[in-house]
């Protein structure tokens, strides 16, 4: 577990850590791609007025498509190559970025983010999986590792900061064609300095744990969300339901198959557990904090999209730092400690954010959202190095999908369900629209209705950033207990 801090072998060539420079452009962007909308909603929403559902859509649609595709392009990438399709992915990736740019429509952007998703499923994996072969040293590889977690983990906090300098100076559309300069720069250099490889003896991809893993996340989420904007009803019940009865027909088909989309097996190991659940409910947690908080600067305290970015940049260092230290505190307390410290930080950064109120309280926000990053960041390190560790050699490619799946999962739920936990109480304040932005943007200067529908917002994000403190601590009483049971 120390072996991320160890210094590179010196026979590790050159070419390889120019290889690794490269690879981290994509995982920065991806990671970034996750958080960068969060400051643009509200002037995305004045031009192309999406509905409260399609707001949602547009966020959560990329994360959702990401985490049913990951597992899928790994195991595509071993048969056709890691380095072809991380350059057939980059390719679609760029492509939707530019038709997300310069969407008409709320529902264009929509279909543009979920080929976004696609292409970044790729991207992901195939980084991952190639820095194995390009790094045959083992403390070479486990720095570069390091590295790669670290760009993972800082795009999605340096996301919003990016987006709101660009929004200060250009469109919405800038903050996707940032990647197509970005995607240039990886489609020439890659054929250059990464080598390919493909595994041997690899049987045929199953298509139907396809179709049954997208099948059965996207009516769970769908269910989720349009139950929290518009309330139960039967229909929309019946379609959850048919997603947990998809996710079940996956689960028991991967038991069946002598090789698995999903290899249930590596969840025997409780540590291996802890952390895909740490990762999981730790992305929750940021993903609906990240959200809400940067609805809070602009809507409610008045500040524009670079005003609320400048305030993201103490967590967006601490996140980045403590994700390169975080072997090193596992090294120093033991792996699972160190989880239980890195939940409990993240849990008490999102209770210090009771404090931010409609009229102030922007020192607790950013007291707050430093503490919470110093976990998150170190939670997410202890992640890759677990799902690289904890397992035999010849399943890590496996583990580390597992572990990508469920960090794409988390923000995708995150943003559904805190977003509409923290939706549901703002509409039950006052006879408001469906969000916040329509609210203010149709109340022709009524005071007492901004006052009002201001402070049933920031309601409902002190409950949904609680809900997220409360998972957190949870995940860290599930860490003590499981190292107690380990050890009976």
């Amino acid at each position: 577990m120390t072996r991320t801090l160890a210094r590179p072998d010196a026979t590790t060539s050159r070419r390889a850590w120019f290889g690794l420079a490269v690879l981290l452009l994509p995982v920065l962007l991806v990671s970034m791609d996750m958080s960068v909308l969060y400051l643009a909603m509200p002037t995305l929403t004045e031009a192309l007025d999406p509905s409260a559902t399609q707001q949602l859509w547009i966020l959560d649609i990329y994360g959702f498509m990401i985490a049913g595709l990951l597992i899928t392009m790994g195991n595509l990438g071993d048969r056709i190559g890691r380095r072809n399709i991380l350059l057939i992915g980059a390719t679609v990736f760029g492509l939707a970025s530019v038709l997300a740019a310069f969407a008409p429509s709320a529902s264009v952007l929509i279909a543009a983010r979920a080929l976004m998703g696609v292409g970044g499923a790729t991207l992901l994996p195939s980084s991952l999986a190639l820095i194995s072969t390009m790094f045959p040293d083992v403390r070479a590889r486990a720095t570069a590792i390091g590295v790669w977690t670290a760009f993972f983990a800082g795009g999605s906090a340096v996301g919003p900061i990016i987006g709101g300098v660009l929004l200060h100076h250009f469109s919405w559309g800038s903050v996707f064609l940032i990647n197509t300069p970005v995607l240039v720069v990886l489609l020439v250099f890659g054929p250059l300095l990464l080598p390919e490889h493909r595994a041997a003896g690899r049987g045929p991809l199953d298509l139907p744990s396809v179709g049954l893993s997208i099948g059965g996340i996207l009516p769970i989420v769908f269910a989720i969300k349009h139950c929290a904007a518009e309330g139960f009803d039967l229909p929309v019940v019946g379609i959850g339901l048919i997603g947990v009865l998809l996710l079940i027909a996956f689960v028991r088909r991967q038991r069946q198959l002598a090789e698995p989309l999903l290899d249930l097996s590596l969840f025997r190991n409780g540590l291996f557990s802890v952390a895909i659940g740490s990762s999981t409910i730790g992305m929750l947690a940021l993903a609906g904090m990240s959200y809400l908080t940067s609805v809070y600067l602009q809507s409610v305290t008045g500040r524009d999209a670079l005003g609320a970015a400048l305030l993201g940049i103490p967590m967006a260092v601490v996140v980045f730092v403590c994700s390169v230290s975080g072997a090193r505190v596992g090294r120093r307390l033991g792996i699972r400690t160190a989880f239980v410290l890195a939940l409990g930080l993240a849990a008490l950064g999102n209770l210090m954010l009771l404090g931010v109120g409609v009229d102030g309280g922007i020192g607790w926000y950013v007291a707050g959202t430093v503490v919470a990053g110093a976990g998150f960041g170190m939670a997410f390190t202890l992640v890759s190095e677990v799902a690289v560790a904890a397992v035999p050699p010849e399943r890590a490619g496996s583990a580390v999908g597992i572990s990508e799946t469920s960090f794409e999962l988390g923000n995708g739920l995150g943003l559904a369900l805190l977003g509409s936990l923290a939706a549901l109480v703002f509409r039950s304040g006052g006879d408001f629209g469906p969000t916040l932005g329509d609210t203010l943007t149709h109340a022709d200067g009524d005071t007492a209705l901004i006052d009002s529908a201001r402070d049933s917002f920031v309601h409902g994000m002190h409950v949904a950033t609680t809900a997220g403190a409360v998972l957190l601590a949870g995940m860290a009483v599930i860490a003590v207990l499981s190292g107690r049971k380990s050890r009976s």
